[in-house]
């Protein structure tokens, strides 16, 4: 099938290489140069594991191509997909001006024919109605004066994501679920046909398992799948937080805490991992988004408020406990493990890391940080007010204390006897759970979690 998708963002990049890889004729659509040359070449402007493999893979075989020509794109594609971002106004809500220029620049190239336009952005309830609006626009305005208003056929369906970052490529051969939006029979049937071998487990890792389901709703459902089911991880990562807090008082252990009642059915244990709390460009973006749709309606969302208030304060709690530790922070020097907002990813957007390097420069402490993917990239000369070294020796000589922001797996490999040898004061905030205790005070350490 041949498929257009506009945006190359993780969402855009990750669903056309996967297309590709799977056997449909791709072409990728990005308006910047640079970036479309960079890929044309093989190379992935983002770090996603296993993504630059198959992109190789795919452009080798011909089944990918990246351009910035979106008449060719459009012309292309059978199903056009709409990828680019949608982040947060300062008010809350979605900036969707992106999705808007998209859907115009599509209907001011529309031809005779049909297409399905798919929007895989993560915009606000609704939004099917009005791309269909800025489409038809789109065809309107057209230099011929609109003549293939009349021949332009095309149907709008919305396919939210649900991908991890670092896990994208996974998530792409192995969802949980596939969920399609229309109002349109013909349109939902190419887009199971796209995804059937997806469906079918013929690429996931365990092809013995039951086909993918497919929730197949209207529009607006599906739109709201998507902001609920982020907000309610990001509610669960909260109430997590908020019983790790009680646990500091009351002389628990979260993690146990978390494993116990993980263990009921209507729980799971996923997301019940005590700690910093969210980041990145989702939670925080889909939650404001969905109290701010709420309030257009005149609806109060408490529960996801207070979750957004509760992940505040987890960044601050960090910073709390250093003062604990230290008593006075003006003059100390602080060493960050760890920058990206989780690990397997170079996506520095919302990141813990960065609230606490404010703070703690704000307190007068020195900040030093390492961080596996930053420290070896260019992305470490875009910070101000953080030295960022290159390896773990060197982020603990001369620090008063270590915070383990992101838990990275060779973090846990770490020479920690030698790292303790080289600070002033041997002291460890664990603010993921992820270090052995037992280890740390072996090598040396003061270990302190959090919710322990």
């Amino acid at each position: 099938m041949k498929v257009c998708v506009i945006g190359t963002g993780y969402v855009g990049l990750v669903t056309g290489v996967c297309l590709a890889h799977i056997g449909h004729d791709v072409i990728c659509i990005d308006n910047n140069e640079e970036k479309v040359k960079l890929m044309s070449a093989g190379q992935s402007p983002i770090y996603e594991p296993g993504l630059s493999e198959l992109m190789q893979e795919s452009i080798a075989s011909q089944k990918i191509h990246f351009t910035s020509d979106i008449a060719a794109g459009v012309e292309h594609g059978e199903v056009l997909f709409i990828a680019v971002g949608t982040p947060s106004l300062p008010d809350g809500q979605s900036d969707t001006r992106y999705v808007e220029a998209v859907a115009r620049s599509i209907g001011s190239h529309l031809k005779s024919g049909y297409k399905v336009i798919v929007n895989k952005s993560t915009v606000p309830i609704g939004s099917g109605d009005w791309v269909r609006m800025i489409v038809l626009d789109g065809i309107a305005n057209q230099d011929n004066g609109g003549s293939s208003k009349g021949l332009a056929e095309f149907d709008i369906v919305s396919n939210p994501e649900f991908l991890r970052e670092g896990a994208a490529v996974y998530d792409t051969f192995n969802p949980d679920r596939i969920v399609l939006g229309s109002s349109s029979s013909k349109a939902l049937q190419i887009m199971q046909d796209l995804y059937t071998n997806i469906v079918d487990r013929k690429f996931a890792d365990d092809v013995t398992l039951p086909p993918v389901p497919v929730v197949v709703t209207d529009i607006n459902s599906a739109e709201m799948i998507k902001y609920a089911a982020n907000a309610f991880l990001a509610v669960k990562i909260s109430f997590i937080n908020e019983v790790a807090n009680i646990c500091d008082r009351v002389g628990a252990d979260v993690v146990e805490v978390g494993r116990g009642i993980g263990l009921d059915s209507r729980i799971g244990k996923r997301f019940l991992q005590a700690g910093i709390g969210w980041g990145g460009s989702c939670f925080a973006k889909d939650v404001s988004a969905l109290i701010h749709t709420a309030e257009d309606y005149g609806y109060a969302t408490q529960i996801l408020k207070a979750a957004v208030e509760v992940n505040q304060q987890q960044r601050i709690l960090v910073v709390e406990k250093l003062q604990q530790a230290l008593k006075i922070l003006k003059g100390k020097t602080i060493g960050l493990l760890g920058l990206t907002f989780k690990p397997d990813t170079d996506d520095m957007r919302d990141a813990p890391a960065l609230t606490l390097i404010d703070q703690l420069n704000r307190l007068g402490a020195k900040v030093k940080a390492f961080d596996p993917i930053v420290s070896q990239s260019g992305i470490r000369d875009g910070f101000s007010n953080v030295i960022v070294e290159t390896d773990a020796d060197r982020l603990a000589d001369g620090c008063d204390a270590l915070v383990l922001v992101t838990e990275w797996a060779q973090f846990r490999n770490l020479d920690f006897a030698k790292m303790a040898k080289l600070m002033n004061h041997a002291i460890l905030i664990d603010a993921r759970n992820f270090c052995d205790r037992t280890q740390l005070e072996a090598a040396g350490f003061k270990y302190i979690g959090i919710g322990r």
